[in-house]
């Protein structure tokens, strides 16, 4: 050997980082190179002679024999570290060993494995399947899982990828964001509905992240959850939420009408609480309430209160009439005592008729129907229907919600009904208690007006009267007595009355008053409060006394001065210990006196001071045609001092005008 080969020869067996061996064509060891002594933990010397055997261990030392003549690999652990072994046979039949230290290769390559195994068994225990895309969104490796789930085949999947299955109303949406998404390499997050392979459809979300080599995507990963049963839960607990949430609604909503139908008097207000209350709640287009009539033969349609009429209107306006043997919606439920439901147009001709449900639904625009019977006592006393210009199911918490609706507008329609008849005839029993007539004058004109209260029944104690004097002078009184009811109806009866009788025996007004002061204590109880505004008149040349017993004061109104209401002590009232003073008193030409009861002034909102300063005020305001004319001005003042307020007490008016001198 060369003395270049010589070194190198050298250099291989003490540096190499291979281990090595020589053997013989007996399978001995020749020489060893110092690597593989260290890698066996023998000084390479040791190693002369030995057999392949000798050297490794004898499993791995069979298998690089298995095949003589053949080159062969095998692996041992030595100490702790595992040694790729192989062997290199040569022409004469020797050959080389060789050795190298893999351990830290088969680690990490473990490591890998293990990695690969937890993912695989991860994606196995839950319910996402797992998928790959090309960097442009395009399906490229094939998804055995998806396709076990939607039935699609592997050409299917290779030309369309998840996008084919996808609910085609979800479809647009999710491709878009789908390629804006790998457009931009951003995460893309979704849900929507996949077409399974028995045709039904299930809901996934997905999340799928970019797989980046350096600054380059080279593929997308995703997984697909199912969340059927997710979402299937979630629309359960939206509509449980929503029917528990209509179900209260409907409740406050029936406390709501309990209470406004409480201060419902008259039926035209029940009426209307009916309709907010009603469709509000059901979300009816339109609505009605009708009552009998006293044959029970018909019914009438009633309307409610018009926006802008009279606050508290106790008139009631009928629409329609319906024949209870009608084929009506409202004359069904009459008949039979029991809701009428049809929830579109076909089944309003099945309970009706053909003819009369199309001569019905002709001539509107309502698509479904509910009738309700009003019943008292278990009898009909009218019917309520709501209307909807669609066709509309009514589920059973509807309609036990519209029964007790209707429950609730019968009691409150037979107590609307008691009280309309009361007022009526309390009304006419005030009214009777008044002047039917004011005396006609040559020299003075009169007018006089009475609004009762709505917001009670029972008769009130307010009252004017003006008649003659046998000496042609005239007798002007306007009083009060204080409550309500027949008590205070006989009392203004007794007071106008003996009123009267004083007046004709001696009319000046502190005696007429005197006069009532021993009446009121020897007839009437301690309690009873009454006032009194009494005067006496010329009516030619408008000269007179004047006495108050605590009434209001007179309004002056002159076409010359401001208007102001009288200064003069009012006085006390009726029966109170007091010495009864008269004063002089005059309404000169063009000039008004104005009578009135508290009622006009006074209310919950506004104190009597307040009202008596409105009243000025509203005297001022009035055009001067209307200053001259008495009947005008009266219902000037109502009109004006009862805008904005309830009305809670009856209202009595009385004006003396005496108009300018004709030239």
């Amino acid at each position: 050997m060369q003395a270049s080969d010589a070194a190198l020869y050298a250099t291989l067996m003490k540096a190499a980082p291979v281990g090595f061996a020589f053997f013989d064509t007996a399978l001995r060891c020749r020489r060893a190179s110092d690597a593989l002594g260290g890698l066996l933990g023998v000084a390479p010397a040791e190693l002369d002679g030995r057999s392949l055997a000798e050297t490794l261990p004898a499993g791995t030392a069979a298998q690089l024999a298995a095949a003589p003549g053949e080159p062969a690999e095998a692996e041992a652990e030595i100490g702790g570290r595992v040694l790729a072994c192989g062997w290199l046979p040569a022409a004469d039949g020797g050959g080389v060993l060789t050795v190298q230290d893999v351990t830290e290769r088969r680690r990490a390559e473990e490591v890998v494995r293990r990695k690969e195994q937890r993912y695989r068994s991860l994606v196995e225990a839950s319910s996402q399947v797992v998928w790959v895309a090309a960097a442009d969104g395009s399906a490229i490796d094939d998804a055995p899982e998806w396709r076990a789930i939607t039935g699609q085949s592997p050409d299917d999947y290779a030309t369309g990828g998840w996008l084919a299955v996808v609910h085609p109303e979800d479809r647009a949406k999710v491709e878009r964001v789908w390629h804006e998404c790998t457009a931009d390499n951003r995460v893309f997050e979704a849900g929507y509905r996949v077409r399974t392979k028995s045709g039904t459809y299930r809901h996934f979300d997905v999340r799928a992240v970019p797989i980046w080599r350096g600054d380059t995507v080279v593929e997308w990963v995703g997984a697909n959850a199912d969340v059927t049963g997710q979402r299937e839960a979630e629309e359960m607990r939206g509509r449980l939420t929503e029917q528990l949430s209509a179900a209260a609604l409907r409740t406050a909503r029936l406390q709501q009408a309990t209470s406004m139908l409480a201060e419902a008097l008259t039926v035209s207000q029940v009426v209307q609480v009916i309709t907010e209350v009603g469709r509000s709640a059901i979300g009816a287009d339109h609505s009605a309430v009708a009552l009998l009539d006293d044959d029970k033969l018909r019914l009438s349609i009633v309307e409610p209160p018009q926006p802008g009429g009279e606050s508290g209107e106790s008139r009631r306006a009928y629409r329609e009439d319906i024949k209870v043997g009608d084929q009506t919606v409202m004359s069904v439920a009459v008949r039979e005592g029991r809701p009428f439901l049809a929830e579109h147009p076909n089944a309003l001709r099945l309970q009706l008729g053909r003819d009369e449900a199309e001569l019905f639904s002709r001539h509107n625009e309502e698509r479904a129907w509910v009738g309700l019977p009003l019943l008292a006592a278990g009898a009909p006393i009218g019917a309520l229907r709501f209307s909807f210009t669609r066709p509309r199911e009514i589920t059973e918490e509807e309609r036990v919600f519209l029964e007790a609706l209707a429950g609730q507008c019968a009691l409150a329609v037979e107590r609307a009904l008691l009280f309309e008849r009361e007022h009526k005839t309390a009304e006419e029993l005030q009214r009777s208690l008044l002047p039917s007539d004011l005396p006609q004058l040559p020299g003075m004109v009169l007018a006089a007006r009475y609004n009762p209260a709505t917001r009670h029944v029972q008769v009130g104690g307010d009252w004017y009267d003006v008649f003659r004097l046998p000496d042609d002078r005239l007798a002007v009184a306007a009083g009060d007595v204080m409550g309500k009811g027949v008590l205070a109806a006989a009392g203004m009866g007794r007071v106008r009355n003996a009123l009267r009788a004083l007046a004709l025996n001696d009319p000046r007004p502190a005696a007429v008053l005197a006069g009532l002061d021993r009446l009121f204590s020897a007839t009437e109880d301690e309690e009873q409060f009454t006032t009194v505004a009494y005067a006496v008149i010329d009516p030619e040349t408008g000269q007179g006394a004047f006495s108050n017993a605590g009434h209001m004061p007179p309004l002056l109104i002159s076409p010359d001065e401001p208007a102001r209401v009288s200064t003069n002590e009012p006085g006390t009232p009726l029966g109170w210990p007091s010495q009864r003073q008269q004063t002089n008193f005059s309404i000169e030409t063009g000039n008004t006196v104005v009578f009135y009861s508290d009622g006009l002034v006074e209310n919950r909102r506004r104190g009597v001071d307040a009202g008596l300063d409105e009243l000025v005020a509203a005297a001022e305001d009035a055009p001067p045609e209307v200053v001259g004319d008495p009947e005008r001005l009266v219902d000037f003042l109502v009109d004006r001092m009862l805008a904005g307020y309830e009305q809670v007490d009856d209202v009595t008016v009385l004006a003396l005008h005496v108009p300018p001198k004709s030239s």
